[in-house]
């Protein structure tokens, strides 16, 4: 009897151990090296030193196309890319993703090296623009700004398309005076390297003064819809652990500054000033789906193709019950 009752209990223990590991997984989370990963170091660090409910892998990528495909193939579980990404995502996967939260406001600015000519929107008519963003945020972010000041991008606009913020950098290295669309924390970093470089315009603010009752929208933390509905405790629990790690950021700007550099994104002191820039937030819920069909209403009217062709459905958004 002793060894029958050994083994059922042996059985329990293995069943249980087996439902705790089922509902605790381990999340495969991945950022991008900018914004999008500084709101998470705090996070990062917690799950080094075992302070997270969740366990997390994380990955950063220098481009969007490096979470979007592992997230696709199953391989990734969370990741944080554009906003306008994620619905392209959700429209050629049949709903594959789902939104979970906004987590960067506009993080993008035009600055200047040189003489002050630019001081608005409208003062950018005939010059010539070096820009990294092509098919995200930033390209349409500014096209439409443009189109609210008179101005046609395609027409009174020269915008020269980089891979990467460096690139345009180097770019304006080599001149006496030039303008460049660079978000942060790039934008600080330029201005160690370039002296007299200034910020230009908001295009935040720029968005803001339009009044037209949307937001700026950055990037968003994505998930897969098969994982979240296997796991939906685990992923409410990566919203509230995340939603900490954003406050402490934006609270302890300094001593996130030293996760920044710790975790490879950039450099301490250019992340201490960077922060207050980046506006990362972590906006969930219905107060997220409000803002984002704004802000998507605005780039549809501009290029459905932003989107993915369509506007996506309410399933679009994750909404912890």
């Amino acid at each position: 009897m002793k060894k029958w009752f050994s083994f059922l209990l042996a059985l329990a223990l293995i069943f249980t151990a087996t439902a705790v590991a089922e509902e605790a997984p381990v999340i495969r989370l991945g950022g991008l090296k900018g914004p999008t990963s500084i709101g998470m170091v705090k996070l990062l660090e917690d799950n080094e030193n075992g302070q997270t409910a969740n366990r997390y892998e994380f990955t950063m990528a220098g481009s969007a196309d490096q979470l979007t495909a592992p997230l696709l193939k199953g391989e990734l579980d969370i990741v944080a890319i554009p906003a306008n990404l994620g619905s392209v995502l959700y429209n050629k996967s049949n709903g594959a993703v789902q939104m979970a939260c906004i987590n960067t406001l506009g993080v993008v600015y035009l600055v200047e090296k040189g003489t002050e000519t630019v001081t608005d929107l409208e003062s950018l008519r005939g010059k010539t623009v070096f820009a990294t963003g092509k098919g995200s945020t930033p390209e349409y972010a500014l096209s439409y700004l443009l189109s609210q000041h008179g101005l046609d991008m395609a027409k009174d606009v020269t915008v020269e398309w980089k891979s990467e913020p460096t690139e345009a950098v180097a770019e304006m290295a080599t001149l006496d005076s030039a303008v460049a669309m660079l978000p942060q924390p790039y934008v600080t970093v330029a201005q160690t390297q370039l002296e007299g470089l200034r910020v230009a315009v908001d295009l935040t603010k720029a968005w803001d003064e339009l009044d037209n009752g949307s937001q700026l929208i950055t990037a968003g933390i994505f998930v897969r819809t098969e994982f979240a509905k296997a796991h939906p405790e685990a992923v409410a629990r990566f919203m509230e652990e995340y939603a900490l790690s954003t406050r402490y950021v934006n609270e302890n700007v300094q001593e996130a500054a030293q996760l920044v550099e710790k975790f490879g994104i950039v450099k301490a002191a250019v992340a201490a000033k960077a922060i207050p820039y980046c506006n990362i937030v972590c906006v969930s819920g219905q107060e997220m789906k409000d803002s984002v069909n704004g802000y998507f209403a605005i780039l549809f009217a501009q290029n459905p193709l932003a989107l993915g062709g369509t506007l996506p459905a309410d399933d679009f958004f994750w909404m912890h019950e």
